[in-house]
């Protein structure tokens, strides 16, 4: 026995107005085709549903206790339905996300808020991890969108790299706020704060100031930059940061009195990358939060050139 949706909605039809016409109209066929159709239906269900008395449809018990099975079937037919109108919406649904220290504080929470703006159905899964261990919750499918600095290429993430631009921070009152841009030649001997020695940052600002023949002075070793901007506004350092937590600073309007951003260079690079797991199709969510993030580093990107280049 295979029943059909058309075949459980005409009869439902037919149950609720009593009438083979009637329901004809309601569900857009022809008298003869919802005769028929009943007809096949009680054949393919082995007994009959409607007793025919002097031209009227009497139901019999069968048919009541059917109606309540195609009922239930069609009830949860239309929560289905409603519900994936909702994912359509974005409006249900979940999304996992894995954002690395210098995007957690303030860039993440901040695309997500306007993100998940009249969207109440969707729920959110939001962790700091560092940026290694990112990798393995893309990898193995535990999380649906990593945001982190940019890893070694594997079969089991696709991900979509940003070479963004370290900049050099100073207190807002030193000399050297008001340079054009800042090299290791300004940088000879002062106090730093740097990464530890294993960061990429570490090595290239290592290198640049080796190659000016000029010294670094690791006077405060960091994990991540946003600390360090601390021991900057308070004098203690400088610091070659990276763009996001550069820019986070400057979302914080009264914060960002203490302390200015300018061009380093030589250029060193704070690659940063969009990850999402290897082999598996992106959620409609996943899909467009994916976007809205791409727009946001675009974003930052543009407002972070235009306060160093002023």
């Amino acid at each position: 026995m295979h029943l059909s949706f058309r075949q459980v909605v005409t009869f439902r039809e037919v149950m609720r107005s009593g009438s083979i016409s009637q329901a004809a109209r309601t569900v857009g066929r022809t008298q003869p085709a919802v005769s028929t159709m009943i007809a096949t239906l009680e054949n393919q269900l082995g007994f009959k549903l409607f007793v025919r008395e002097q031209g009227r449809l009497t139901p019999t018990p069968e048919a009541h206790f059917f109606l309540e099975e195609c009922e239930e079937i069609l009830n949860r037919l239309e929560r289905t339905e409603r519900t994936m109108s909702r994912i359509r919406a974005l409006q249900a649904g979940k999304l996992r996300i894995a954002c690395h220290p210098a995007s957690a504080g303030l860039f993440m929470p901040r695309l997500l808020t306007q993100f998940m703006k009249d969207r109440d159905g969707l729920e959110v899964a939001l962790i700091m991890r560092s940026s290694v261990v990112i990798e393995d919750l893309i990898a193995s499918q535990q999380f649906d969108i990593g945001f982190a600095e940019t890893p070694s290429p594997r079969a089991s993430i696709d991900q979509t790299d940003f070479d963004l631009e370290s900049v050099c921070v100073v207190p807002a009152d030193d000399p050297l706020a008001s340079a054009a841009e800042i090299t290791p030649d300004d940088l000879d001997g002062q106090p730093m704060a740097v990464f530890f020695a294993e960061h990429s940052s570490a090595a290239q600002t290592g290198a640049a100031f080796a190659s000016a023949g000029r010294r670094l002075n690791k006077r405060v070793e960091l994990r991540t930059s946003l600390p360090g901007l601390q021991f900057v506004a308070a004098g203690i350092c400088y610091m070659i940061c990276d763009m996001v937590t550069a820019y986070s600073h400057l979302l914080l309007s009264q914060a960002a009195e203490n302390l200015a951003i300018r061009r380093f260079r030589p250029r060193i690079s704070g690659s940063i990358s969009i990850l999402t797991p290897g082999y598996v199709t992106k959620s409609l969510a996943a899909t467009a939060f994916i976007a809205d993030l791409t727009r946001g580093v675009d974003a930052m990107q543009r407002e972070v050139e235009r306060v160093i280049a002023r």
